[in-house]
C-alpha cells in the first residue's frame, strides 16, 4: 500500500500492501461477546484481537454486522450462525484505538470500518498513521482497496510523509540476487 505513494527510490519489491487472506481461518478473541440475534449483530468488546493469515487487527471494540437472510425466521438463523461464526459478514466497525498489522505494514487510527462486499477498509481519526519500516505516512483518513492493496490518505489538513531513501547501489529488500 505504501509503495503507491513512496518514490521509486524507496520502493521495495517484496511488499504486497494491506491485503486480506480470504481463504485463511479467522480467530477472534475478546473479553466479552454480545450477540443480538434479531439485529444480526455481534459485538466484541475489551482487548479485541482478530488474526487471519499474516494480518492482525486489535481494537477496544468490534461490531460485526451479518447479512440478513430474508428467508430466516425473524433473525433466528442469522443469530445462530453469528454464534457459530458461519454467517456471511456484511461489514465490520472497529473502535477505540485501532491497530492493523499486515506483513511489514502497520496502520493505526481511532476507528474504522470494513465492507466485505467491496473489500474497502476505511481507517480514520485525529491522526491515522501508516508505516512500513522507516517509511511513515500520516493523515486523518486512510481508505484501502484490500483486493489490490491500493490506498488513499486524506490530510488534516495536509498529508505528511517521511521516508528513508535507499542508498545508491544498495540491493532492494526482497530483490533476487541472481
Amino acid at each position: 500500500l505504501l509503495l503507491g505513494v513512496v518514490p521509486a527510490s524507496a520502493q521495495s519489491t517484496s511488499q504486497s500492501g494491506l491485503k486480506l487472506s480470504g481463504d485463511k481461518p479467522i480467530q477472534i478473541e475478546s473479553d466479552k461477546l454480545e450477540v443480538r440475534q434479531a439485529e444480526s449483530v455481534a459485538v466484541f468488546t475489551g482487548n479485541v484481537s482478530v488474526v487471519q493469515g499474516p494480518t492482525l487487527l486489535k481494537a477496544g471494540k468490534m461490531t460485526v454486522y451479518y447479512v440478513k437472510d430474508p428467508n430466516a425466521a425473524k433473525g433466528a438463523a442469522a443469530g445462530a450462525s453469528a454464534m457459530t461464526g458461519s454467517a456471511n459478514i456484511d461489514h465490520l466497525v472497529v473502535e477505540n484505538r485501532v491497530y492493523i498489522k499486515s506483513n511489514d505494514q502497520i496502520a493505526t487510527g481511532d476507528s474504522g470500518n470494513f465492507d466485505m462486499k467491496t473489500q474497502v477498509l476505511v481507517l480514520q481519526g485525529k491522526e491515522v498513521v501508516l508505516s512500513q519500516g522507516d517509511n511513515v505516512l500520516k493523515g486523518c483518513k486512510l481508505t484501502v482497496q484490500m483486493k489490490s492493496g491500493l490506498g488513499n490518505v486524506e490530510g488534516c489538513p495536509r498529508v505528511i510523509m517521511m521516508f528513508k531513501p535507499q542508498k545508491p547501489g544498495a540491493q532492494q529488500q526482497g530483490a533476487s540476487s541472481n
